[in-house]
């Protein structure tokens, strides 16, 4: 799937992320000029929506906050009514790299969904060895599911094709983890084949992200929870995209 045959969309969700959504957006618009860029600003308190804006972004602001998996399913939903064949999600704080939009999307040629991951050989990425050996867990027990060797099942960065967005138009999780990796088991459910592309990242440039054995453990424990919630709910797949046909 070539970037210059199909409409690319892409969503930032953003929560109080003033000081980056703008530069996120301009960055976006450099790589892929075409694209449209939608911030869904998740009833951020500062000034996000006002800083998209000025950036040149559409923006959506939420009623109250949702969480990244509620934003996100507004920005598949407006890709779906605005006749779009391809989301791509790219995190308002600075931390995905968008020069890697168009080869995210060049590879969604012969697959439904592909993930941007860290951990795959481009870049190191630092983390603590109890929080690596967590995202290294969930990677084996998300590969053995979905068939397909990924590294970094948490990315929230990510390529989708047509049936990807008609499925998350209407089956999105938006709970903790859920919008990373219960979504994968929707896609699995669904038959929707995924795949990864090394990428680099920074370090978020603000918020604090779990650290420590004891942390690690939890999420590790709540990653797994989301795991088995998405193998036990039932997912209506085959009418929804039986309409993509």
């Amino acid at each position: 799937m070539g970037a210059e045959q199909v409409r690319v969309l892409v969503v930032i969700p953003a929560l109080n992320e003033d000081a980056t959504v703008g530069s996120v957006v301009h960055a976006v618009r450099a790589v892929a000029p075409t694209a449209g860029v939608l911030v869904v600003d998740d009833h951020s308190n500062d000034a996000t929506r006002a800083e998209a804006l000025a950036a040149g972004a559409t923006v959506v602001r939420l009623p109250f906050s949702m969480g990244v998996g509620g934003a996100m399913r507004t920005g598949y939903s407006y890709a779906l009514r605005s006749g779009y064949d391809v989301v791509v999600q790219v995190d308002g704080d600075g931390q995905h790299d968008p020069a890697h939009i168009p080869e995210l999307v060049a590879r969604l040629g012969t697959h439904d969904i592909v993930i941007g991951a860290r951990f795959a050989g481009r870049d190191p990425y630092a983390v603590g060895v109890a929080r690596r050996f967590a995202m290294a867990t969930l990677a084996r027990v998300l590969s053995g599911l979905l068939g397909s060797r990924l590294t970094d099942v948490t990315s929230g960065y990510r390529a989708l094709g047509p049936q990807a967005i008609r499925v998350f138009a209407q089956h999105y999780p938006a709970e903790y983890l859920g919008d990373t990796l219960e979504a994968l088991i929707i896609a699995r459910r669904c038959g929707l084949t995924v795949t990864q592309l090394p990428v680099r990242m920074t370090v978020r440039e603000h918020g604090r992200p779990s650290q420590g054995v004891l942390g690690s453990i939890l999420y590790l424990c709540r990653a797994m929870a989301a795991i088995g919630l998405g193998l036990v709910r039932r997912w209506p797949c085959s009418s929804v995209i039986s309409e993509t046909a």
